[in-house]
């Protein structure tokens, strides 16, 4: 027994250093672990999210898969380190290609949802060899279509004032407003729940400049360069302001340049897919990974 003890801290140690590694900071813009084993999986939170977001996916696959879950530092409460300042969406994105080449991942799965999503289509954009094939967990080539703009020139002056605004309002304020708009992104209680808090956590300069940087980013006219696979789940719920033939057309638009494509709508759903519909989520998961 007194022999077994040492073997069994040093068994303990090891594993230890091995997860500390992969969880390092890389270039202090994210920070990544990792679980399970098979086929790598790199899954990127949206806007303000935690990577505790894919804990329900991680969960599902981790006995089959090596999971890699991405927390970008300045959300939901991740120290903010290198995002305190300056851009947010290049930088995250050359920290994950750089963790992917870094690591040796082979091609992984990219799995991105909303900024995550907007993030991965720039990874098969940019470093397409990262990129075996991607799911895009409702997020748009061009969110500045949210707000009924047409380019990024006709975005950019909604997009400069909901950044400056977000940057000056005190963090009482800030709180309030993350609450009220939690309540269009998800269904679920316990979704909102987390959601809220995981905003509210968040470093609001973080979250002011990614917000702007999203809605001024178009990728339209790109995407026929895309020739990696890519899933494309999208919400619809009832009641909603769009039928779910408008639905389908609306994503089906925006889409549309994209060659390699297969689009799924998710009823019942909100933003937040995978808290929202979480089996079905993962059935569309398993597709996807098949």
């Amino acid at each position: 027994m007194h022999n077994l003890k040492p073997k069994l801290l040093l068994v303990t140690v090891l594993a230890l250093q091995l997860c500390a590694a992969f969880a390092d900071p890389i270039s202090g813009r994210i920070t990544v672990t990792v679980s399970g084993h098979g086929p790598d999986v790199v899954l990127i939170p949206g806007l303000t999210c935690s990577s505790a977001v894919w804990d329900a996916t991680s969960a599902h696959l981790k006995a089959h898969y090596r999971l890699h879950l991405v927390q970008i530092n300045g959300f939901a409460g991740a120290p903010s380190l290198a995002n305190a300042r300056g851009p947010i969406v290049q930088p995250t994105l050359d920290a994950i290609d750089a963790y992917i080449k870094t690591n040796k991942l082979k091609s992984p799965y990219i799995i991105g949802h909303s900024l995550g999503g907007t993030i991965g289509l720039l990874l098969a954009l940019q470093h397409p060899e990262d990129v075996r094939s991607l799911m895009v967990v409702d997020a748009l080539p061009f969110s500045g279509m949210l707000l009924g703009a047409a380019d990024v020139a006709s975005a950019t002056p909604a997009a400069v004032t909901m950044r400056d605004n977000t940057l000056s309002e005190s963090q009482a304020a800030y709180a309030r407003d993350a609450k009220n708009f939690i309540l269009i992104l998800v269904k679920s209680p316990a979704g909102r729940k987390l959601a809220t808090a995981w905003a509210i956590a968040s470093d609001k300069s973080v979250v002011a400049r990614a917000v702007y940087e999203d809605l001024t980013t178009d990728l339209r006219p790109q995407l026929q360069k895309i020739k990696t696979p890519v899933t494309i789940l999208y919400p619809w719920d009832f009641p909603s302001l769009y039928s779910k033939s408008d639905a389908d057309g609306f994503y089906q638009q925006n889409f549309a340049a994209l060659p390699h494509k297969t689009m799924v709508r998710m009823d019942g759903s909100l933003h937040f897919i995978m808290l929202d519909q979480p089996d079905a989520f993962a059935a569309q998961v398993d597709a996807f990974l098949k």
